[in-house]
This record gives structure tokens, C-alpha cells and sequence, in this order.
């Protein structure tokens, strides 16, 4: 079977976003209720802009599906713009002064046009819906093993939360982040958070941000360290590193790995008999600074994953910029946008980081249909938990 993978296309004001998914099985019930409220999470959040309220983001299948169920076709999806107008030159006119930060300048010159516009129409954040849609599929896929994402943002500025997220508590957490207009399980650092984002629109700036994602449930094995380009933690970081803006990725520790000892990054392994049947096999770790991965392979542990938001490069103020006809010194052209997108960011984080577990559990669990994916993953977990699967062998010491 086609190994699971998805494309995106379409431009921030043409008519839609299209979404093609390949590799899926057939008879994977796709919750579409449940897809379509993660396409409107990642339209809301504190300091969107007015962008938010003309689009009401909803997936329609076009093919792939019949009855609610795939048909391991590939499945194709769109998301329609009600703010197309790319034609309209009236309402988007060509764009000469490039944005520091944005891809306008870089893309200009790239595709040897002085005409910012179809750059910026294709590197907009409006793609990621696209993605939040492809990663919202692979998570009913998930979902029929237990596995389960959690997202939510870290902090904004400097203001961070310090809540830890765990599988005991992650449901709870999930109410609080809901609850929050920043999607942050923290609600004083949400009200202080609220309050940067009030400064940077009152100042014509704009503030970016950390966020992470944890899933949970994923069978030890998933990834490999046999062939880099297989390694898990490396995908996870190319897959985040793909979201526009960000700049940043770090897996469970991340970066303060360098300043411990050893023996205060590495988690600790211990045994308990009575969490064999469940998804690490009784395989327990007192700290999760690995992130859930080792040698590129899930170790039974969340994953976690933590990307960095910059702020967002269109800024009401403008910034010194050149007219790329004249090359003469401009302020930069402004485009309707937001004052701070790491709410919505974070959705797109735990879609995206969903996909690329889901890839790698389709890679080791192949099938054609769901029944034989899922009788390969029993058949690998009823192995597992009987290894030994031949009595080990004993060396003796000579003399």
C-alpha cells in the first residue's frame, strides 16, 4: 500500500484549499464533526484578525470516501475560501514592498518578478488549515488505537506557563486550554498573555511565542534507527519546521540538554508487571526528557514536541523596506493579518505532529483495510510482551 503522506494546495484568497491524503486504509470511519471543530479552533484565539470572521472553515470530501468510511482511494479534501478574490486586482493589488520576516522578498526574486503577490498568496498561514485538515484525518487513525495528541501554547512573550502535562492529567488540561482565549492550560498566564497582545495591537506590533504538543499512547518501536531519514524525531522536526513562522523545534528537553550532567537528562528505565498490557509494556520512566523518543524510535513515553512561533511579519506599523522597482527605501506594504497567531499555531503544531506519528505507525502496521492494520498491531504487541521470545543465552566466563 501507499505509504501515508499528504499535499496541499491553493492560494490565501483563490477559491479553496485543496488537501489530498494517500495511503490511507479502507474502513477508517472519519469523524468529520471532529475534523471540522479542529479547523475552527485553529481560527480562533486571542489577537486574530478580521480574516477570522469572513471564513467559516469546514472540509468536504470530494473523493476517497464512501458513507463516511475510506475506500483506501486517495482521499481529497477541500476547505472553500469565502475571501477569494486573487483575481481581483481592485482588492489584491501587486504587493512591491516586501515585508522583512514574510517570504516576499525572497520569493520576488526567486521567481524573477518584482510582484510580491503570488508569493505571499501561497506562504500565507492560510495553508495551514490544510494541514490542521490532514492531521485532524490521521488522528482518526489513531484514535482506533489509543492514541491521542494534545496541544496548547507555552507562553507568549515571557508570558509562560510552567504546568506539566502528563498522561494522567492531560484530559483536565485540555478543559483548562479550552477554556483559555490563548489556548494555554494556565489561566493567569492567559489573562497575562491577553494583556501583551492588547500592548503589541495598541503599539501596531505583533508577539510571537512557544507551543507544544504531547501524544499520547504510541506503542514503543514506531520510527527507526536503521536509515536517518526514518528516524522519528527527525520527521517531527522537519514537519514543524514547515509551519510558517516558525523558527525553532525542540523534542522533550530540547536545548537544556546542554547544560545538565547526564545523569539529569537521561530517564531512568524500570519495569512494573502490572502496566504490561498497556501500549510501553510495562516499560516506565520516572522523567520524559527524551520526549518520548530514543534513536529515532517512540520509547513508550509521550511524545512531545515544542516549536517556536516568531512574531508574525506583517506589522501595521510597517518596517523598512525597498520598492523592488525603484529600489528606492519604502516602509513595508501592509496585509490584512493578525497580532498574534500562537493559538491557532498550536493547533497546527499538534495536527502536524499527529501526521507524522500516524506515518510512522501506518509504516510499521501496514495494511490495505483497517482490520489488517489493526491484526498487525496485535500480533507486534502479543510478540512484544512475550520477549523473551527464546530463553536468553548464557555466556560463561572462562577459567
Amino acid at each position: 500500500m501507499p505509504v501515508l503522506d499528504y499535499q496541499t494546495a491553493g492560494e490565501s484568497h483563490g477559491p479553496a484549499l485543496v488537501i489530498t491524503v494517500t495511503g490511507l486504509p479502507s474502513g477508517l470511519d472519519l469523524d468529520v464533526d471532529f475534523i471540522n471543530a479542529e479547523l475552527l479552533r485553529r481560527q480562533g484565539g486571542y489577537g486574530r484578525g478580521g480574516r477570522q470572521r469572513i471564513e467559516q472553515d469546514t472540509v468536504e470530501f470530494l473523493t476517497g470516501v464512501r458513507q463516511g468510511k475510506t475506500i483506501a482511494a486517495p482521499l481529497t479534501m477541500v476547505i472553500r475560501n469565502n475571501d477569494s478574490r486573487l483575481d481581483d486586482l481592485a482588492k489584491t493589488p501587486p504587493v512591491y514592498r516586501p515585508r522583512p520576516g514574510h517570504a516576499d522578498l525572497a520569493g520576488s526574486v526567486k521567481w524573477l518578478t518584482t510582484d510580491c503577490r503570488e508569493t505571499l498568496e501561497r506562504a500565507s498561514a492560510r495553508e495551514t488549515a490544510s494541514r490542521v485538515a490532514a492531521g485532524a484525518v490521521a488522528r482518526c487513525l489513531l484514535r482506533e488505537f489509543g492514541i491521542e495528541s494534545f496541544g496548547f501554547v507555552r507562553s507568549i512573550l515571557d508570558a509562560k506557563t510552567d504546568a506539566g502535562v502528563t498522561e494522567a492529567n492531560w484530559q483536565e488540561m485540555k478543559k483548562i486550554r479550552d477554556a483559555s482565549e490563548t489556548y494555554c492550560p494556565d489561566e493567569a498566564v492567559t489573562a497575562r498573555q491577553c494583556e501583551i497582545i492588547r500592548q503589541a495591537k495598541i503599539d501596531k506590533d505583533t508577539v510571537g511565542g512557544l507551543v507544544e504538543a504531547h501524544v499520547f499512547g504510541c506503542p514503543i518501536g514506531l520510527g527507526s534507527c536503521m536509515d536517518w531519514t526514518t528516524k522519528l524525531d527527525a520527521r517531527l522536526a522537519y514537519a514543524v519546521m514547515g509551519i510558517q513562522a516558525f523558527k525553532a523545534v525542540e523534542i522533550g528537553l530540547g536545548k537544556e540538554c546542554a547544560f545538565l550532567p547526564g545523569h539529569k537528562v537521561h530517564d531512568p528505565i524500570r519495569y512494573d508487571a502490572k502496566l504490561r498490557a498497556s501500549a510501553h509494556l510495562g516499560f516506565v520512566r520516572d522523567s520524559n526528557n527524551a520526549g518520548g523518543t530514543e534513536g529515532g524510535m517512540t520509547n513508550g513515553m509521550p511524545v512531545v514536541v515544542r516549536g517556536t512561533m516568531k512574531p508574525i511579519a506583517t506589522l501595521l506599523r510597517g518596517m523598512p523596506s525597498v520598492d523592488l522597482n525603484t529600489k528606492e527605501s519604502q516602509m513595508s506594504s501592509y496585509e490584512r493579518s493578525d497580532v498574534c497567531a500562537v493559538s491557532a499555531a498550536s493547533v497546527v503544531l499538534e495536527n502536524v505532529a499527529a501526521f507524522e506519528v500516524a506515518r510512522a505507525f501506518t509504516e510499521k502496521f501496514s495494511g490495505d483495510s483497517l482490520t489488517e492494520v489493526r491484526a498487525q498491531y496485535d500480533a507486534y504487541m502479543r510478540f512484544a510482551r512475550m520477549l523473551p521470545l527464546e530463553p536468553p543465552v548464557q555466556v560463561m566466563a572462562k577459567g
